[in-house]
């Protein structure tokens, strides 16, 4: 019990350094350039607090529960020896945990002409398959390079045979089925496979899961936009509160709370009847260990309640209000600097971010220090919300940013040792979680929509737009890493061979 208390104290420090300097950029922009309503502000901060106590408890029983059953169901299901077992288990997995991701709803209500359920099971059969063959990958040894050129040239193919309207919406659903929910199981349930491996690169193997991952939904929705080709764009306006003074504010968030208790219960309770399933067939856990993951996703559960609510009541509405501030001044260019500020620091408030770090750091033994991955997916968000502010202005076409991107990172992928290609592409689609959705991209319609441009071909995109760079900046990060590497062996070489003249 104390231990866990300790963990939490920890775990809120922690939210709290991630929460604050979003909020402190927020708050210098309402008092200067861009003043917003005193019941937005006030909600806002309400928000805020809500975020940096959710993200804590959030973060907590990840460490607790998910990552543990993740490693647990991965581990017992590769000791079956079965490839039936495994490519079913796997299957069903995938597409459970993407019915219940929270973000995946929102993706649904945006995208013109398609039924909700059938675009969201599309989206869960694609990442689904794409786990059966991540899985695949790690068992076999194929290398995870290969798989990714193979599947984008793919991706890239299919998205000159779709209309602009659908495009960027496509790209943007592969950062949004990979979110809080998906991460952490999907990273554990690597681990938990390749643990079975007893060769030097089994370690290496254990990332990638996320990557693969978020290839599934992007071809899944090209794919139903070929089909249903849609003549329209909609999209969902954000609703901006009405609230006079703190207490109808309370009131505010009071009544949107059961949506996201009840939406956040659909998500964490079939994954967790599944483990129980699971456990109860195969060997099941002690009793002890068994409790200590139940009080995790009780921790993980509130957690999410408290981080949705507080980011689409709270923060969903105040990046909205303030895109549209700033696209009417007359230097509406200032939102390129302005929205890349806000992306370095708005991908270390990502929950799932945390879980990525963390694990990175102790799957290397440090030798990928938490602090460089963090600078690191800082730098490259922020670059990729300033082309996203570029495209709002300009109308440019998605594929002129990204058809280059996706190629400099693949070129990358040849040059930089195989465990950064693995955290790169998983970086992607656990940079662009919640608070891209409901944070940046309520910032780029409101932008989008005050310059008069067209907001589902030019706001639409900036999740895949912060999918994308991470990918370039982690492999960069690697390709210093590998020439430092290398100086030092010259070094010791050559300090060696100075010793052995000066013994002769």
């Amino acid at each position: 019990m104390i231990k866990s208390m300790t963990l939490l104290e920890e775990k809120l420090k922690e939210s709290l350094r991630s929460v604050l300097p979003v909020t402190g950029i927020v708050l210098f922009l309402c008092v200067s350039i861009a003043p917003i309503p005193n019941g937005l502000l006030l909600a806002f901060l309400f928000g805020a607090v809500m975020l940096i106590v959710g993200m804590g408890l959030f973060t907590l029983g990840a460490e607790l529960s998910m990552s543990p059953m993740g490693e647990f169901v991965g581990a017992q299901m590769t000791k079956s020896r079965r490839l039936w077992v495994i490519v079913g288990v796997s299957l069903f997995v995938g597409v459970m945990i993407t019915l219940s991701e929270p973000d995946l709803q929102v993706l649904a209500n945006q995208v013109p002409t398609i039924p909700n359920l059938t675009l969201i099971l599309s989206v869960a059969i694609g990442v689904g398959v794409f786990l059966v063959i991540a899985m695949l990958r790690v068992l076999l040894r194929i290398r995870l390079r290969d798989l990714l050129v193979g599947f984008y040239a793919l991706v890239f193919l299919l998205a000159f045979f779709v209309k602009p309207e659908f495009l960027a919406v496509a790209f943007d659903s592969g950062g949004v089925t990979t979110g809080p929910m998906t991460v952490p199981f999907i990273m554990a349930l690597g681990v938990g496979v390749a643990a079975i491996r007893s060769d030097k690169h089994a370690e290496n193997d254990s990332f990638g899961m996320v990557a693969l991952c978020s290839v599934g939904p992007i071809l899944a929705v090209l794919i139903l936009g070929m089909i249903f080709s849609p003549d329209s764009a909609t999209y969902s306006q954000v609703t901006l509160p009405d609230v006079g003074d703190s207490r109808e504010m309370f009131l505010l968030f009071l009544k949107q709370t059961p949506h996201y208790m009840k939406e956040v219960a659909i998500a964490v309770g079939p994954i967790v009847l599944f483990f129980l399933a699971y456990q109860f067939f195969t060997v099941r856990m002690a009793a002890q260990r068994l409790i200590r993951l139940l009080a995790g996703v009780l921790y993980t559960y509130l957690g999410l309640v408290l981080f949705l609510t507080g980011v689409n009541v709270g923060f969903m509405p105040v990046g909205h209000y303030l895109g549209g501030q700033m696209g009417q001044m007359r230097a509406s260019f200032l939102v390129i600097p302005i929205g890349m500020i806000i992306g370095y620091f708005i991908v270390a408030a990502e929950p799932a971010v945390h879980v990525l770090t963390k694990q990175v750091e102790e799957m290397t033994s440090g030798l990928i220090p938490k602090k460089a991955l963090e600078i690191a997916l800082g730098l490259g968000v922020s670059v990729s919300v300033g082309l996203a502010m570029i495209r709002v202005l300009t109308g440019v076409s998605i594929l002129w940013l990204l058809i280059p991107g996706y190629a400099i990172a693949l070129t990358l992928a040849f040059f930089v040792p195989k465990i950064f290609v693995s955290i790169a592409f998983d970086s992607g689609g656990v940079a662009s979680g919640p608070m891209t959705a409901t944070f940046l991209l309520p910032f780029a319609m409101g932008v989008c929509e005050a310059v008069g441009g067209n907001v589902v071909t030019d706001a639409f995109g900036v999740v895949a737009m912060v999918a994308m760079t991470p990918l370039i900046a982690i492999q960069i990060l690697g390709l210093i890493y590998k020439l430092k590497l290398r100086r030092a062996e010259k070094q010791a070489l050559a300090a060696l061979a100075e010793e052995e003249i000066i013994d002769v």
